[in-house]
């Protein structure tokens, strides 16, 4: 499978969601202890439903590929959804589905890089997100990335036999510093950039 490096982290990369990768997403989807965690355990999907969710997906959001660095291998994905170009916000989006890479800090790492293309790329002003309180792996990670949590929805969220609030988190722009997108931005414009450039004449 070819994947292509749009944004490049040290443990991972984002690239365009690949349709090729469909059955991989349809096991993902179907795992009930994967479910659970981005709340669609409920949905009972097939291969040509989840074809049909990710081209959905990818045509109203914006949404990556989350590709392991050192394999090559996709593991999951993240997005931007509602995105509302008047006012400048979105709603944020992330699962790893490949469970062997929990709690390595890949989730962390892909969320910090698809908010480097929401501030400095899309020029958003505030991406939110929306949590279970009972997936406090993720809820850390996002604190760790620099989400603030302004709320929650109290009973919101029904797993397992019982109601459960989601927490709200969001971050602004001016709280985020700029992994790659900037760096690579200033690395382009340079005279070193420019010194290795190869003219052919």
């Amino acid at each position: 499978m070819k994947y292509f490096r749009k944004l490049v982290g040290e443990k991972c990369y984002l690239s365009p969601i690949s349709l090729d990768d469909v059955e991989r997403y349809t096991e993902w989807v179907n795992d009930l202890e994967i479910g659970q965690f981005v709340l669609f355990s409920a949905e009972v999907l097939d291969v040509s439903k989840e074809r049909a969710a990710l081209q959905d997906l990818m045509t109203n959001s914006v949404s990556f590929a989350i590709i392991e660095k050192d394999t090559n291998k996709v593991i999951g994905n993240c997005s931007l959804h509602n995105i509302n170009e008047v006012h400048r916000h979105a709603q944020f989006g992330i699962f790893i589905g490949e469970k062997t890479f929990w709690n390595q800090g890949i989730g962390t790492e892909a969320t910090t890089l698809i908010l480097d293309f929401g501030f400095n790329i899309l020029n958003l002003n505030n991406i939110n997100l929306e949590v279970a309180d009972y997936n406090k792996r993720a809820a850390a990670s996002y604190v760790k990335t620099g989400f603030q949590y302004v709320g929650k929805r109290s009973k919101y969220a029904f797993m397992a036999g019982e109601y459960h609030d989601v927490l709200i988190y969001e971050m602004l722009a001016e709280n985020f510093e700029s992994p790659y997108v900037k760096k690579t931005f200033e690395y382009a414009i340079s005279d070193e950039a420019g010194r290795n450039k190869i003219s052919i004449i």
